[in-house]
């Protein structure tokens, strides 16, 4: 298998609702003709918005009780500032701050945000993972 991750797909309880908080955060969605699912493209990647409980019956799994799920979802800052402003503009548009942001035990700044649905998002700035033009990160080798 390639190491590439193509999709992330949150399962939301109000499709209408989830595309008008992510829209409200500046994305723009994809021109993808469904009323079942909203993408947005993210670089090389894309996030999609999918009703909870298809979601979960297209897994073939139990929708099970919203709550921690075990992931979180992170958008890489310039830097502290912009963290701040990300996070506040976030709430602005509907989400619910989760934890503010503040400098971390391993040398960068770090706070957290809810979608509607609870999907956890976090920003950060991290010195070590400098982001180029375009926004991509760039790992130690």
């Amino acid at each position: 298998m390639e190491q590439r991750l193509s999709i992330v797909t949150l399962g939301v309880r109000d499709l209408a609702r989830s595309r008008k908080f992510y829209e409200a955060l500046g994305w723009r969605a994809a021109d993808v003709k469904s009323d079942a699912v909203v993408f947005f493209q993210l670089g090389g990647i894309a996030l999609a918005l999918f009703g909870r409980a298809e979601l979960a019956k297209d897994a073939g799994v139990a929708d099970s009780a919203p709550g921690f799920s075990g992931i979180t979802l992170a958008h890489n800052a310039r830097d502290k500032a912009e963290a701040d402003a990300l996070i506040a503009h976030a709430v602005k548009s509907g989400g619910r701050l989760v934890k503010l942001a503040h400098d971390t035990f391993w040398g960068g700044y770090s706070g957290y945000f809810a979608d509607p649905d609870g999907h956890l998002w976090e920003v950060a700035w991290n010195p070590f993972f400098p982001l180029d033009a375009k926004g991509a990160i760039s790992l130690p080798s």
